[in-house]
């Protein structure tokens, strides 16, 4: 597989991440990546920018180093509601909304209110992709999730960052899998993101790529391939909200 995207990464202003746009987006162009989604950590995470920061992102450029970007956040999801952390004033002016369930912002409940939640937050116009679904410290229902992404257009998420052996996300390869059979299944489009917090993960993808050979995941379900196919998905899905 080829890959002409990567739609999750941090910089300097996620507080916990090690470089700037332009070197994430210098390493981007230096592996053949067209397009970057920069999606920094929305503000109820410890040490990250105001509410603020992204509404000024409107007034940044979208070309660095030849590398068209995506600027938008990580959400927080809050609570079962699906309630996130940036305003949908703000949310609407974004170009890209990962929605997660990160432990410093919301407690690991039942099995029915970690569903519940991404149900939720799927509701939101303006979130188009549900970020490390794998992380077995919240246990799902991955058919009723992977339903719901179909029924509005949203992405799940194949996280790199989770597949790592380092990684603080549990049993996610077999989360991951469970999920991604299901997606065949239902014929449900997927997006793998690096979460990358330096240049040196950039486009890194190695992990999902393995995944996604063990399980012959089809090409054609994945949206990386193809930066036009991939901002095709991202109009569509922000129309419904008009």
């Amino acid at each position: 597989m080829n890959f002409e995207l990567d739609t999750h990464t941090h910089t300097l202003a996620s507080g916990h991440a090690r470089n700037t746009i332009r070197e994430m987006a210098a390493t981007a162009a230096e592996r053949g990546i067209r397009l970057l989604g920069i999606t920094e950590h929305g503000p109820k995470s410890p040490g990250v920018c105001k509410e603020y920061y992204f509404n000024s992102l409107k007034m940044a450029g979208r070309n660095v180093c030849g590398v068209e970007l995506l600027l938008g956040a990580e959400l927080n999801i809050l609570d079962a509601s699906g309630r996130v952390d940036l305003s949908e004033q703000t949310l609407r002016e974004l170009d890209l909304n990962i929605a997660s369930l990160h432990t410093p912002c919301i407690a690991p409940g039942s099995r029915q209110e970690n569903t519940q939640a991404y149900l939720c937050a799927m509701q939101n116009p303006y979130v188009d992709i549900i970020g490390h679904p794998d992380d077995g410290r919240y246990p799902v229902d991955y058919e009723a999730i992977v339903q719901a992404a179909k029924d509005c257009g949203v992405l799940l998420e194949l996280n790199e960052s989770s597949l790592r052996p380092d990684s603080s996300r549990k049993d996610a390869w077999d989360n991951d899998k469970e999920m991604l059979k299901l997606c065949i299944r239902y014929q449900v489009p997927i997006a793998i993101g690096s979460d990358a917090h330096c240049r040196d993960d950039v486009g890194n993808n190695s992990y999902a790529l393995a995944l996604l050979r063990e399980l012959r995941f089809p090409e054609t379900l994945v949206l990386n391939g193809s930066a036009e196919r991939f901002k095709e998905h991202l109009r569509a899905r922000r129309s419904r909200a008009e």
